[in-house]
């Protein structure tokens, strides 16, 4: 375990629950389904990065059931939020392609340490 880059993780982890649930939160992409796969793209990247030992379906499974909680938690009225089940499935395409590139990326790696 990178010890930074598992901070770092817990710190954008943090950063997007924060703007998840604030009432207006920025606009940094035109699409929200854009914002959702950027967010979970970069926190899949960390999250592999700072645990690079771990299963990619435990990674995939953690960082599915932090999505989830976000749509749960965007149920509740008081945030003035609504939850969409379809943010959700971009939080998992965004998961699985970046889980994805990191595999070959890394094969990669390990064939050319071969070589």
């Amino acid at each position: 375990m990178n010890r930074f880059l598992a901070m770092l993780l817990a710190a954008a982890s943090l950063v997007t629950l924060y703007f998840a649930l604030w009432p207006t939160p920025p606009s940094l992409l035109q699409s929200d389904k854009s914002q959702h796969e950027l967010a979970f793209a970069v926190l899949t990247l960390l999250a592999s990065l700072a645990f690079p030992a771990a299963r990619q379906v435990t990674l995939l499974l953690a960082l599915g059931a932090f999505g989830a909680l976000i749509e749960l938690l965007q149920l509740f009225p008081a945030l003035h939020r609504q939850s969409d089940v379809m943010d959700w499935v971009a939080d998992m395409a965004a998961i699985a392609v970046t889980l994805l590139l990191v595999t070959i990326v890394r094969a990669a790696i390990r064939q050319r340490a071969k070589a």
